[in-house]
């Protein structure tokens, strides 16, 4: 059982600004659930010192008192202490090589590690997650990187008076600006030679329902991959409007022998399926990827494809928004993830180099892969809504009690990959990434 409960101050990322617990969360554990809480000490966190205080937190240098911790992203491998229990997205659970170092130190101390992302309900759906945050900044920035990219092209656009996510001083702010820009879309219509301007959203989670918030701010109509491939026959096309298409995997891929497409099979037997994507690219203005992927899935953007596209003429596909960040992955042409202070760049399909910023010959990317972070304060507040419903049971429960009698949450028992430094039943398959 503990004593102390710790937030610990964020240093991963220079622009990291996040809190998983905000003083208002910490208000009411400390008020309601009588918990006591130190806040490490942070100079840039988007929550003040201060504000602890004032909600009943106590501030420290260090967090040598704590036997729970909670987090955001990785911690170094000097911050954990024997026996301790910590909460943070540790990005362990596919293997990750970067990570495994951690880990093991995690290991050898007897650490217990709670995973954010493994925490889910019954379905399999997650609880605690940032996603949403994810989606409506990276659409935000997409948005802003589009402007930037049409002026360049030699197009008057009013996309030009909008800003980084980051810069804006909260979410609303930022939905103010896009309405506006919205109004005078519906009132002035897009350019002939933009039409029909259409955003593809590949995914329909919460990473893409955050970016589709985002664009509803602005005239759309929703129509199937099936209208897209219809829309530009059509002589005579609204010019007030914005098209919104949603890909799903039935739309993304097919069987390589031709049988009806079947998810369950998909997703167990991906190399069974090629992508069939390349089919409605060309018909797109923007894509916003949101999708999940890793290795064994087929691509849906591929270097190849972009130089065939570009060797014709240049292609109505301006901005790619790669909100799922996986580099060299579903969208190859994602060479790295960039920082919120330099977030965008051109890749060239001839070269297959990238050059930052938003000029020059190819695709323009958007590929920050904290997106969260920049809307710090709203994202912050989202998560511990949820969160805060799990720490006194963490910061209850008796870790030194065998795995079978520890008395969590069911959904926190799931995300428990470490218990006194081993590895529970769910997660021993990550014994083979430790060799």
């Amino acid at each position: 059982m503990s004593n102390f409960i710790g937030i610990r101050h964020e240093d991963k990322y220079k622009l990291e600004r996040r809190a998983p617990l905000t003083p208002r969360h910490v208000a009411r554990l400390v008020k309601q659930k009588k918990l006591d809480i130190i806040v490490q000490s942070s100079d840039k966190r988007i929550f003040t010192d201060d504000e602890y205080v004032h909600a009943g937190a106590k501030i420290a240098k260090d967090l040598k008192k704590c036997s729970v911790i909670f987090g955001v992203k990785e911690m170094p491998e000097s911050f954990f202490e024997p026996e301790k229990t910590y909460v943070f997205f540790a990005h362990v659970v596919k293997g990750q090589p970067y990570n495994m170092t951690m880990l093991r130190r995690m290991m050898e101390l007897k650490c217990n590690l709670i995973e954010y992302e493994k925490v889910v309900d019954e379905q399999g759906k997650r609880l605690i997650f940032f996603g949403r945050y994810a989606g409506m900044a990276g659409m935000i920035n997409s948005l802003w990187a589009l402007g930037l990219r049409l002026k360049e092209s030699g197009y008057s656009s009013n996309l030009v008076k909008l800003k980084q996510a980051h810069h804006y001083h909260s979410l609303n702010e930022a939905k103010d600006d896009i309405s506006a820009i919205g109004q005078l879309i519906a009132e002035k219509g897009i350019p002939h030679e933009l039409r029909p301007f259409v955003i593809g959203f590949t995914g329909y989670g919460n990473v893409s329902q955050g970016a589709q918030e985002i664009v509803g701010l602005l005239p759309v109509k929703e129509i199937s991959p099936e209208k897209l491939l219809e829309l530009h026959k059509r002589k005579k096309l609204p010019d007030n409007l914005v098209y919104k298409v949603i890909f799903k995997e039935e739309n993304l891929f097919e069987h390589v022998d031709g049988e009806p497409f079947d998810l369950h099979d998909y997703y167990a037997n991906p190399h069974h399926y090629r992508s069939v994507f390349e089919n409605y690219i060309p018909y797109l203005s923007m894509l916003i990827n949101c999708v999940y992927w890793d290795k064994r899935y087929p691509r849906l953007v591929t270097k190849q494809f972009l130089k065939k596209m570009y060797a014709k003429e240049n292609p109505r596909l301006t901005v790619i928004g790669d909100i799922s960040c996986d580099v060299d992955g579903s969208v190859e042409c994602t060479l790295k993830p960039t920082e919120i202070d330099d977030p965008i760049f051109v890749y060239n399909p001839d070269t297959e180099q990238i050059t930052m910023g938003y000029k020059g010959k190819g695709m323009l990317v958007m590929a920050v892969d904290i997106l969260p972070a920049e809307l710090p304060r709203d994202s912050s507040d989202g998560f511990a809504d949820v969160l805060v419903n799990f720490v006194k049971p963490i910061a209850d429960a008796d870790f030194t009690e065998h795995f079978d009698d520890l008395d969590l949450p069911k959904a926190i028992k799931k995300a428990l990959i470490l218990h006194n430094g081993e590895l529970t039943p769910e997660y021993k398959y990550m014994e083979e990434f430790l060799k």
